[in-house]
Formats: C-alpha cells, sequence, structure tokens
C-alpha cells in the first residue's frame, strides 16, 4: 500500500494588527469562455494536489478578441467562497456579486449576453491583487438581476452574479489581460488600496 503524505500543508499565520481589506475595484474584465484558446493552470503534485493558489501562464484569446469591461460600485459588490461536495471530491464554490449601477438599456441587455453564456472573469481585490471567477474545467453561472429602486431614496442597478466551481477560492492571477482598455499587466497585490 502506497504512503501519501501530504506534503504540501503549510502554517496558517496572521500577524495581528495586519490589514485585511474588504471588498473589490471598480473594473471588473469578463469574456465568454469558448473565446479563449489557452488556460493558466494551477500548479499540482504529482498526486494531483494543488500546490499554489497563484496561476501560471497567461490567458490568450481568440485572433482579435479583447476583455470587456464591467464597471462596479466597489461599496455594494463582493466576493465569497464556500467549499462543496464531500471527500474526496470537494471544490469551492465562488461566488462575485457585482453591482453595476446603472438600469438603462445597456445594463438591460446584459442580461441577453451574460444569462446562458459560460464566462470567466477578472477582478482586483483591495489589495491589488488579480483574482479570477470561473475555470477550464467547470462551467460558470451567470445571473443577472435590476432593481429601479423604490421611493425617492432606494437603491437602484444592475446586479450581476457569477458562480463558479474552482479547486480553490478565486486563484490568483500574475499575466496579462488584453482588454477593450489595452492590454493590463496583471501583477502581486499592493500594499496599500487604491480605488
Amino acid at each position: 500500500m502506497a504512503t501519501c503524505i501530504n506534503l504540501i500543508q503549510q502554517s496558517l499565520d496572521w500577524c495581528q494588527g495586519t490589514p485585511e481589506y474588504s471588498g473589490l475595484r471598480r473594473t471588473v474584465y469578463y469574456t465568454a469562455k469558448q473565446k479563449v484558446v489557452t488556460w493558466p493552470q494551477l500548479p499540482k503534485d504529482s498526486a494531483g494536489r494543488v500546490t499554489s493558489s497563484t496561476l501560471t501562464g497567461s490567458i490568450v484569446l481568440a485572433a482579435d478578441e479583447k476583455f470587456q469591461k464591467i464597471v462596479i460600485d466597489p461599496s455594494r459588490s463582493r466576493y465569497s467562497s464556500e467549499s462543496q461536495g464531500t471527500m474526496p471530491s470537494q471544490t469551492q464554490l465562488n461566488t462575485l456579486t457585482m453591482l453595476h449601477p446603472g438600469v438603462g438599456a445597456d445594463a438591460a441587455a446584459a442580461c441577453a449576453y451574460l444569462n446562458n453564456s459560460d464566462n470567466v472573469f477578472f477582478f482586483q481585490d483591495m489589495r491589488g491583487a488579480w483574482r479570477v471567477c470561473g475555470s477550464e474545467a467547470w462551467p460558470t453561472t451567470t445571473t443577472v438581476a435590476q432593481d429601479g429602486g423604490e421611493g425617492i431614496t432606494g437603491n437602484v442597478g444592475t446586479t450581476l452574479t457569477a458562480a463558479a466551481t474552482d479547486e480553490i477560492a478565486f486563484p490568483f492571477y500574475v499575466g496579462t489581460l488584453d482588454t477593450v482598455d489595452g492590454e493590463i499587466t496583471c501583477g502581486a497585490a499592493a500594499t496599500t488600496p487604491t480605488v
């Protein structure tokens, strides 16, 4: 019988007073997965166990394709992850909730191209690190809800929710994104947040 010692386990420490900023930044980039030619990968050991939370390689789109952007309200947007399934098949369910302040025709049209489409989303957390919602292995479900508000002070906006299964909580991305805003080099996390 083989001995399968888990050599990838590490201590999980935290220094009191170290800030952990909540939320995500204003711009999220996305595309339909059918436009992706090459996917970055999570590094794994010989037993298939993930050894790092940072993807290796850059995501490459088909010729002339670009990542589209969604401008969000950071104060009403969030990301969260939770375990799902049972051993030895547990995975993470990553949920990215993006509140776009608009409710006009362009926001309503998002229903047509995000519902029923398998997408991948890239966003920056408040430390400046780029994270990914969506993977090559499992489909991403995206839903769109719109709220015109109530009375004269109600919250107005279009809520886009992406739910994606992955092996870890929102993998980190260090690579390039070819976007409608130009090419973005996604690096390691910044030490202080900027919005």
